[in-house]
């Protein structure tokens, strides 16, 4: 187990009533306001409210979606005993990404990775900044100095919209419960290496194989560990070791959001 008193990569959600997990959004902008509408009736002081990813990317709606999470934010935290602490993003392979972007010109192989990126939904994510990527292309061909510059482009748009630089750049590699709890659970993005310790999975959280369908065993000292994205769309499915909770959401699927109790039953499973 990490120290998350020294490591903020990682966030300890403590022994909350109802953990409120969020599968990938991918700028389902809808879909995300009718999530939102059915938990803030049930969202009460002492849960937790946990996203876990993939925010942006392959919907029309990434700059939209990005705006209400910020707004949603707000709204919960207006209510008596809700602390900052209670809501949680985690990082997802389009988060990664938009790190990435932002850095484009350090990149040994700037245009492959560019559209390596754009070939996994950076493309949407980017229109919907007004920020074309064939610039980003031409820019890389012409050398560092034009690419630093269409970087910094970036950054300036992005900074246009409040709050929203710093949202892609504060996300948690994954949360966790206690682990002195009756049923202590890990939450990631896409997936965990189960060879390797917490603290050195690296992009294992949202680089996700098929060793995640495999598992056999408990990942220790966690019960279960809980996915919101699954590369292959597969849909919900629950079993005594793993939970994946995408819906497809941003590929004509569904948002899935679970209501999980103290002991790991999933009370509750919301689809929009």
């Amino acid at each position: 187990m990490c120290n998350t008193a020294t490591d903020n990569r990682f966030s300890a959600l403590g022994t909350p009533n109802t953990i409120w997990a969020i599968s990938a959004i991918h700028g389902d902008i809808e879909r995300l306001i009718a999530i939102h509408d059915t938990i803030f009736q049930k969202f009460n002081a002492g849960d937790r409210l946990l996203y876990m990813g993939n925010y942006t990317g392959h919907g029309d709606y990434s700059r939209e979606t990005i705006d209400e999470l910020l707004t949603f934010r707000r709204l919960i935290m207006a209510q008596p005993g809700v602390i900052a602490d209670d809501i949680v993003y985690l990082r997802g392979i389009q988060e990664e990404m938009w790190q990435k972007l932002t850095q484009i010109q350090f990149d040994r192989d700037p245009i492959n990775t560019l559209l390596d990126m754009m070939g996994q939904g950076l493309n949407q994510s980017l229109q919907s900044y007004d920020i074309c990527a064939n610039e980003g292309i031409m820019a890389a061909r012409e050398g560092m100095m034009s690419l630093t510059k269409w970087a910094k482009d970036i950054q300036h748009k992005l900074r246009l919209n409040e709050g929203h630089d710093c949202f892609l750049r504060h996300n948690r590699r994954a949360a966790y419960t206690q682990d002195q709890d009756r049923f202590p659970m890990l939450f990631v993005n896409a997936g965990v290496d189960p060879s390797s310790s917490l603290d050195k999975q690296q992009d294992k959280f949202w680089r996700a194989d098929n060793g995640f369908e495999t598992m056999t065993a408990q990942y220790d000292p966690f019960e279960k560990v809980v996915r919101g994205y699954d590369p292959k769309h597969g849909g919900v499915m629950l079993n005594c070791i793993t939970a994946t909770l995408d819906g497809g959401c941003g590929f004509g699927g569904s948002l899935v959001c679970a209501g999980i109790g103290r002991n790991g039953e999933f009370q509750e499973l919301i689809e929009a």
